[in-house]
């Protein structure tokens, strides 16, 4: 913090394990798998979904160690804008470094939005199951997302200090409540063959097999988003040029390879895909539970776990959004940058950067009440955000390594292996972030089209605007900061 000319103004509550905890449960992976599957199965069917997810795995394993490589330089709430500032060529450091804090206010954003709609939605699909007086309507969805919001903004704020030990508890649960899903499943669901299940592909009308499957990349790249978040908790993480980087690599292959498990063993008992697909639950994998265990009462129970871990991620992800929001606002990125940065003394939490998390989601939702794919729009938004900010900050730290430029001290060096993640990662960052912005369906109405390039668009447009009229004036960057302690 010294060398990066920042003061110290959170609490340094997170130690290992506890760090661990909150990276795994922000993954959520193996959950998060099984909510989006409906995606992949619609575009790519059971063959195409499994393919996409290990395609994305092995390229995520690349993306964060470039990021655990960067975090272990400069341990900082910033992360991505703080990276570029460091890395990026000088004459450009300053507008790359804005402009990616942008794309990772955007990205950190619309990711608590897009789990709070999961947990939302997660409540109407039980009141489905159960009641079948029940008639779900997309208001009723909207104020469902808005109450877990609020809820997860409550608990950052109040229960804050108590993050670490609840986050270490909950930890319990991703590990106990995965093998009470998937013991079951395999036991009591009729087997699809393996020629089904690694040769089924589907294609609902886009030309190919193959380019069905890219559409659906949605179901690959959600359950392993986020590894990266203890970046922006390091300013509360003890040692955290060491524990930083190995969080984030043990959270990656841990969480991705239970996901994985979670992936096949979907595909392998999901039965009847047109039924899955079509489930009046919402969601295919609730419709999956009900077939194996044939039972209400045993699905809504395996349901209520991933909608726990859902909830208790949308806590966590407001957390490293609200971190992420604080850190740009303190180097004079975002408008309102004192309201947005202040702390107030002896709570050591950035609440205001928490209220306006909670406020972006409760707009953001209203998505839902126009469009019949709120969740692929949202999703989509939050991945291209951030797939361009890693996109960024890893070709800064190629560039600084391929033109000898000096680089700062590690405490994880990847060596020339590092060269090699660097490379591969770039290479998969851009096949995900071209097809983030494709629309679910072959033939796109109003209600079904993908309109987050628009909304993409107009917020870089807002970005820009800001930095002309005032931004080039308040943003100097971190690095200008680290040159005037040297």
């Amino acid at each position: 913090m010294l060398r990066m000319g920042k003061t110290q103004e959170l609490r340094r509550g997170f130690k290992p394990v506890s760090i661990f905890g909150f990276s795994m449960i922000l993954m959520c992976t193996w959950e998060t798998a099984f909510g989006v599957s409906t995606i992949g199965l619609g575009d790519g069917g059971t063959a195409g979904l499994i393919y996409i997810y290990i395609m994305c795995y092995v390229g995520f394993l690349a993306i964060y160690a470039s990021m655990a490589e960067m975090g272990s330089m400069a341990p900082t709430s910033g992360g991505q804008y703080h990276w570029v500032s460091e890395f990026a060529p000088r004459k450009y450091q300053k507008i790359m470094s804005y402009t990616v804090g942008w794309l990772s206010v955007l990205g950190w954003q619309t990711s608590v939005a897009s789990t709070a709609y999961l947990s939302g939605t997660y409540v109407q699909s039980l009141l489905i199951l159960n009641y079948d007086w029940y008639v779900s309507t997309a208001w009723q969805g909207t104020l469902f997302v808005i109450a877990i919001a609020c809820f997860a903004g409550m608990f950052n704020i109040f229960l804050a200090k108590h993050l670490p030990l609840i986050e270490g508890l909950i930890l319990v649960l991703h590990i106990f409540g995965f093998f009470g899903i998937i013991v079951p499943l395999w036991v009591l669901s009729p087997r699809a063959s393996s020629s089904d299940v690694w040769g089924g592909f589907y294609d609902p009308g886009w030309g190919s097999a193959g380019l069905a499957s890219f559409v659906g990349i949605l179901s690959g790249i959600l359950p392993l988003l986020g590894a990266d978040a203890a970046a922006h908790m390091s300013e509360e993480l003890q040692d955290a040029a060491y524990q930083l980087p190995r969080t984030i690599m043990r959270t990656s292959v841990i969480n991705g390879a239970l996901g994985l498990v979670a992936v096949i063993t979907m595909c392998y008992c999901i039965g009847n895909t047109s039924e899955v697909v079509n489930t009046p639950y919402i969601y295919a994998f609730i419709q999956v539970f009900y077939n194996s265990t044939g039972s209400k009462a045993a699905t809504s129970a395996m349901t209520a776990i991933i909608l726990v871990m859902v909830t208790f991620c949308c806590i966590t992800m407001m957390a490293s959004a609200s971190r992420q929001l604080f850190a740009f606002a303190r180097d004079g990125g975002f408008p309102f940058a004192r309201w947005h940065s202040y702390v107030r003394p002896g709570w050591d939490i950035p609440i205001n950067a928490v209220l306006f998390s909670i406020t972006f989601t409760a707009i953001l939702s209203l998505i839902n009440l126009g469009s019949s794919v709120a969740f692929n729009s949202i999703s989509s938004l939050a991945v291209a955000a951030l797939l361009l900010s890693y996109m960024v900050s890893t070709s800064c730290l190629l560039w600084r390594k391929v033109c000898n430029q000096a680089l700062l001290p590690s405490r994880f060096n990847l060596g020339y292996f590092g060269w090699a993640a660097n490379i591969y990662a770039l290479c998969s960052l851009v096949v995900m972030w071209v097809f983030a912005f494709f629309p679910p369906v072959p033939s796109p109405d109003v209600t079904t089209m993908n309109w987050d390039i628009v909304i993409f668009g107009a917020v870089v447009l807002l970005s820009i605007l800001y930095y002309i009229i005032r931004g080039r004036r308040t943003y100097d960057g971190p690095v200008e900061y680290v040159r005037k302690l040297d």
